[in-house]
This record gives structure tokens, sequence and C-alpha cells, in this order.
């Protein structure tokens, strides 16, 4: 019974599929058209610290992309991802310059904390029944008054941390490439894609996490525990945002109790351009890291042109409305 009713509550998988493989085909030309476009138009910017740059700046959006893509998919919006990144950094830094605490302890704190956000986030919105939106703008604020409160309303630097060559910037876990180093928080990046992946696409919390994107009532005819599911999604996402705020944290040498706000919105604007439904039931990871690549490297050819950045806001906006027009106009065709 259960099979049946959820296979009714998952969308078209041969309708569904060709828009999301047509949306994930013009995302990756339109990074290619820009990559050419601004490599012409500004001689720096295909330069090696230009594009470690860029490689630095999308490994922060993308994963918060990754968080906000399983949020999205159920048929849900969390605003809260930028601020509870912060939060994150700032416990991390807490048990770690603060407590004196082994590395290993920060990093499990900081993806505690992040799930622990991320589950009271789901119940608010499973059991009082408050709109996503309005839920997680007020976790939002919330977790940006801790993170201040926490912190004592100034940063908290890793400096004299003895173990942070571990998680410092300069270290980098992976390979490197022939006169290329790649960042260790791109290859965390890459890591949290695949696993994430993996979940929606092999596992039954990814099976859920479509059915209550596609169809709720009918998952939950079911006999589908669709509040369980639910803050077990967002605690999820809340537990990659701690993710984020580690690798920021790596990169700014510091945890920066005011910053982190504003970052929902280039996370979302990486998920909605990969070919993620903001109505929920259909998105991919690999849509998700192309459009997170897209916005860092329109923001960045930006700059190196000139463009101040209030204009460059107004293109994010602009970029985000095209693209929930387009998903409507596929999903009324399909």
């Amino acid at each position: 019974m259960t099979n049946t009713v959820l296979e009714q509550a998952a969308p078209s998988r041969s309708g569904l599929f060709t828009i999301a493989a047509l949306q994930k085909a013009v995302a990756f030309v339109a990074l290619i058209a820009l990559l050419g476009f601004f490599g012409l138009a500004a001689p720096n910017f295909l330069s090696e610290t230009n594009l470690i740059g860029i490689l630095q700046a999308t490994a922060v959006s993308g994963v918060l992309g990754v968080a906000s893509t399983f949020v999205i998919i159920s048929g849900g919006i969390d605003l809260s991802v930028g601020t509870l990144m912060t939060f994150t950094a700032v416990m991390c830094g807490v048990v770690l310059t603060d407590w004196g605490l082994p590395m290993a302890v920060g990093v499990v704190a900081a993806l505690v904390f992040g799930a622990l956000a991320g589950s009271v986030s789901g119940l608010i919105i499973a059991k009082l029944k408050v709109p996503p939106f309005i839920a997680t703008l007020g976790m939002m604020l919330l977790l940006k008054g801790l993170a201040l409160v926490i912190a004592q309303d100034k940063p908290i630097y890793f400096n004299d941390t003895p173990n942070f060559s571990l998680i410092s910037n300069d270290s980098l876990i992976g390979y490197v490439l022939p006169n290329f180093a790649i960042p260790n928080g791109v290859l965390i990046l890459f890591l949290a894609a695949i696993v994430g992946s993996i979940v929606l696409k092999k596992t039954l919390l990814g099976r859920y996490i479509y059915a209550l994107g596609s169809n709720e009532e009918a998952a939950r005819l079911s006999g589908v525990n669709v509040d369980f599911w639910k803050v077990v999604t967002y605690a999820l996402g809340g537990m990659i945002c701690g993710i984020a705020g580690l690798i920021i944290a790596s990169r700014l040498n510091s945890a920066q109790p005011a910053l982190g706000q504003g970052y929902e919105l280039e996370a979302i604007a990486a998920v909605v351009i990969g070919g993620t439904s903001l109505s929920g039931g259909r998105g991919t990871m690999l849509g998700t890291i192309i459009g997170a690549f897209i916005m860092s490297v329109l923001t960045n050819g930006l700059r190196i042109m000139g463009v101040a950045q209030e204009w460059q806001i107004v293109v994010t906006g602009v970029i985000i409305i095209v693209a929930v027009y387009v998903d409507m106009l596929l999903r009324r065709q399909s």
C-alpha cells in the first residue's frame, strides 16, 4: 500500500526527468558562456588567483545550496541557512578557543548544533504548522542574535588554537593539480554533493523527500509519518550548514558572528538555477552545483569589471525571478 501511494505521490518520471535534464543542460551552457564572456572581457578573470577565489567562494554557497536542495525538494524553504552557518562557526570557535577542546570535538559541535537548529525549525513547521517561510525567517533572526550574544559581538580568532592547522585555509586536504591547488573547501563541497545525491537517489529518506514535495497529502495517506520526515529533512539541512560554517571559519581564520545574512539568497539562487523546483518534488545535486558555480562566476566577473555591488545584488534578484519563471513554464508544458 505504501509503495503504491508513494508512486502516485511522485511526479511523472519521464516528464520531470526531461525537464530536469533540460534545465541542467541550459545551466551548464550558461556557465560555459559566462566563463567565455568574462575571460574575454577581463584578462585577469582566468588568472590562477582569481579562479581559486571563485572556487573558494563556491565552496561556501555550494554547501549551503546542498542543504537547501533537500529542504526545497521536500516542498519547504529555509531562510536561516546563512545565519545558521555563522552560528555553527561561532559554536566551533567557542569549543576550540574558550574551552580548549580538541579539533574533532569542535567539528562535531558545528554539525550537532547545526542539526539541532534545523530540527527546531522542522518542529515549528511540522508540529506548530507555521509556514516554512515565516518559521525560518524567525530562526534566521534568532540565530543571528544568538551568534552575536555568544561571541560577545566580536570575532573569535583561531590563531591561538593548538590544532588550527587542521582547519586553516592554507592546509589542503586534497591533491594538488600541476601549478593549481584545489582548496579543501571545494573538495568538501564535491563530497557533500556526492553524498547528498546518493541520499536523494538511493535511500528511503530521499524517496520520502521527493514524495513530500510532490504530494504531501498522498504521502500522509500512505502511512508515512510526514511530520517526522520533515524534521529529519530540516535537521539534515542544518547539519550540512554546519559544514559550511567550518569552511567559512577556515577561510576567514575566524568565526565572524555578524556574517551570514544574505548567503541564503545565493544558496536559493543556486538551487533554482540548477533546476530544483520551488514547488517541490524535483531537483538534483548536480544542478545545484552548476547553479552555485554560475552565481560565483557571475558575481566575480561583475566585480572584476567594476560593476557596483548594488547592481550585483540586482542581477542576482533578476536571475532568481527568471529561473523561477522558466521553471513554471516548463512545468506547465510537461
